[in-house]
């Protein structure tokens, strides 16, 4: 069992920046690869990054390349996401989840197997 708890969420003006953090407890966390997705009102979970266990590579939806940049402390069992230059449509409730069957991350959200319970992102214009 893993448990998952993201912070950092808020309210921040177009342009600004936050940093969003998700604490794992329960199992071995640098074993698995962690993603970060999000979900708008109205709109299906998408995905946004995500990063090896070890940290040797990550991968970002092309909405938020070069803006976002996702990392991890295995030390202190936390996958963050550095999110700058926030645009209005970076809104939604943003979610962490662990994929435990690989190493690997996965961009499908059907490969992860536990979730946070979100965190919600509003960025105004």
């Amino acid at each position: 069992q893993v448990q998952l708890v993201e912070s950092g969420g808020g309210l921040v003006q177009a342009g600004g920046s936050l940093r969003l953090s998700c604490a794992a407890s329960g199992r071995t966390f640098s074993s698995y690869a962690m993603g970060w997705f999000r979900q708008a009102p109205g709109k299906e979970r998408e995905f946004v990054a995500h990063i090896s266990a070890a940290s040797v590579s990550t991968y970002y939806a092309d909405s938020v390349k070069g803006r976002f940049t996702i990392s991890r402390d295995n030390a202190k069992n936390t996958v963050y996401l550095q999110m700058n230059s926030l645009k209005p449509e970076d809104t939604a409730v943003y979610y962490c989840a662990t994929r435990t069957a690989r190493r690997t991350g996965s961009s499908r959200f059907q490969d992860y197997d536990y979730w946070g319970q979100g965190t919600q992102v509003t960025v105004s214009s």
